[in-house]
C-alpha cells in the first residue's frame, strides 16, 4: 500500500494583517466568526458497468479486485477515512448508487444529491455535504445534451450546488460547489470546450451575488484534458485564443492531430444561448418604437453588427479566477503526478479547482495586503507519480479500487 502524504501550503504570515477591532466580541466567537475550515474531495470511483465494458484497460489488475462487491467497501473505507466536508463523484452508477452508496453516505452524515447521464448511460456525478458543515440553498443539474444542436450529442453532464456554510456567530457568503464528468474522447475538443462553456455559465449564474460579485466556486471533476492543455489553460487562465486550434489538441491527452480539423470559429452555435464569455446571453428583444421607425430600423442594424463581431471573435473568455489545488509536478524532481492509472495511460485529468485569494496590489508598497474574497488552500492529500503505481500494480488494486485517485483538500473560507 502506498502512502499519500498531507502537504501543508505554506503562505506569508496573514495573522500580522488581522485588524484588532471591537473587543466586545464574544470571545467563543473570536476565531471561528471569520474562518470556515472545510475539505473538499474529487473521486471517480469507476462504474462496474463502465469497467466491464472497456476489460481491455485492466488487464494487468487480479480478476478478483474488479468485483464490484470488492471495490465498494474498499471505496467506502476511503471516504470514511479521509472524512472531506464534501464528496465531488463521478462515474456513479446509478443502480449502485440507490441501493449501496446513496444509503451508506447518509449513514455517514452526508445529504446526497446527483444527476444521471442523460441517454441510455447508467452513471452519472454526485455532490454529497456534511449536514453538520452545510445547509443546502440550490440545485442546478447541467445536461451537455441538447437534441436541438447537432455539435452536442453526447450524454454528459454537470452539477451545480449553492451552499450555505453553518457558522455559529456570523454571516458568511455562500459557496458554490460544481462537479463535471467531461467527454473523454480525445479528438472531440470542440465537444469538450462547449460543455465546460455550458458548465462555467450555469456556475456564474447561481455564483451570481447581489452586488455583482460571485461567491467562492468550487469546480470538480475529470476534464478528461491534461495540465498545460488549452482546455486546462483556459480554465486557469480565464481566456483562451482557439484560432487554428485543431480539435484533438484541445484536451492534450493525445499527441498526435494529423488530419484533424481545426476549432470553427465560434465554437457552438448562437442558438445554445452562451456568449464568448461563457455567461447565458440575455435574449435581446428589439424595441419598437411607434415613431422614429427609420430609428429603429437603424439601432437593430448596430445591434445585429455587433452581435456578428462578437460571433466571429475566436477569443473565449470567463470571469472566474480559478486555482488548481495540485501543481501537478513534484518540485524537486519535476516527474508528472498523475490521477488516474491504467493499462493504456497515466496522467492526470482530474481537478479541483477554486477560487483564489486575489491579492489587491492597489496599496502602496508596505501596506497591509488586502484580500478580496475567495478560498485559501491550506492543504492537499499528495498525488503519486506513475512509477509509485505500478509498484503496487497500477490501478485498481488490492488497496485501491478505482481507476482514478481521490483528490482531496482543505479550504479555508475568510470572510
Amino acid at each position: 500500500m502506498i502512502k499519500r502524504n498531507w502537504e501543508y501550503i505554506c503562505s506569508h504570515n496573514k495573522e500580522k494583517t488581522k485588524i484588532l477591532g471591537d473587543k466586545n466580541v464574544d470571545p467563543k466567537c473570536e476565531d471561528i466568526e471569520n474562518k470556515f475550515d472545510f475539505s473538499v474531495m474529487s473521486y471517480n470511483i469507476l462504474s462496474q458497468d463502465l469497467l466491464e465494458d472497456n476489460s481491455h484497460l485492466y488487464r494487468h489488475c487480479r480478476r478478483p479486485v474488479l468485483h464490484w462487491s470488492f471495490r465498494f467497501p474498499n471505496i467506502l473505507k476511503e471516504i470514511k477515512h479521509f472524512d472531506a466536508d464534501v464528496l465531488c463523484l463521478q462515474e456513479v452508477q446509478e443502480d449502485h448508487y440507490g441501493t449501496e452508496i446513496r444509503p451508506s453516505l447518509e449513514s455517514l452524515g452526508y445529504h446526497c444529491e446527483y444527476k444521471m447521464r442523460t441517454g441510455k448511460k447508467p452513471d452519472g456525478c454526485a455532490i454529497c455535504f456534511k449536514h453538520s458543515k452545510f445547509s443546502l440553498l440550490s440545485v442546478n443539474p447541467v445536461e451537455f445534451y441538447r437534441p436541438d444542436i447537432s455539435l452536442l450529442d453526447r450524454d454528459n453532464v454537470g452539477l451545480v450546488l449553492l451552499l450555505q456554510p453553518k457558522i455559529p456567530c456570523a454571516a458568511s457568503p455562500s459557496i458554490c460547489v460544481a462537479n463535471t464528468h467531461l467527454l473523454y474522447n480525445p479528438r472531440r475538443g470542440d465537444i469538450k470546450l462547449t460543455q465546460l462553456a455550458m458548465l462555467l455559465a450555469e456556475i456564474s449564474s447561481v455564483a451570481h451575488q447581489k452586488d455583482g460579485s460571485f461567491c467562492p466556486i468550487v469546480m470538480c471533476g475529470d476534464f478528461n484534458s491534461v495540465p498545460g492543455s488549452p482546455l486546462y489553460s483556459f480554465i486557469k487562465e480565464g481566456k483562451l485564443n482557439y484560432e487554428g486550434l485543431a480539435i484533438g489538441k484541445v484536451s492534450g491527452q493525445e499527441q498526435s492531430s494529423r488530419g484533424q480539423r481545426i476549432l470553427s470559429i465560434p465554437i457552438w452555435p448562437p442558438n445554445l444561448g452562451i456568449s464568448q464569455n461563457c455567461v447565458y446571453e440575455v435574449q435581446q428583444v428589439p424595441k419598437v418604437e411607434k415613431t422614429g421607425s427609420d430609428l429603429t430600423q437603424t439601432q437593430l442594424k448596430k445591434t445585429e453588427v455587433l452581435v456578428t463581431a462578437e460571433k466571429l471573435s475566436s477569443n473565449l473568455q470567463h470571469h472566474f479566477s480559478l486555482s488548481s489545488v495540485y501543481s501537478h509536478y513534484f518540485p524537486d524532481t519535476g516527474v508528472p503526478e498523475v490521477t488516474t492509472c491504467h493499462s493504456r495511460s497515466a496522467i492526470t485529468v482530474d481537478y479541483i479547482f477554486y477560487s483564489a485569494e486575489k491579492e489587491d496590489v492597489a496599496g502602496h508598497p508596505g501596506t497591509a495586503v488586502a484580500l478580496v474574497g475567495g478560498l485559501k488552500l491550506l492543504a492537499r492529500l499528495s498525488l503519486l507519480t506513475e512509477q509509485d503505481l505500478w509498484t503496487v500494480n497500477g490501478l485498481p488494486n488490492e488497496n485501491n479500487s478505482s481507476d482514478h485517485l481521490p483528490l482531496l483538500a482543505k479550504f479555508r473560507l475568510e470572510h
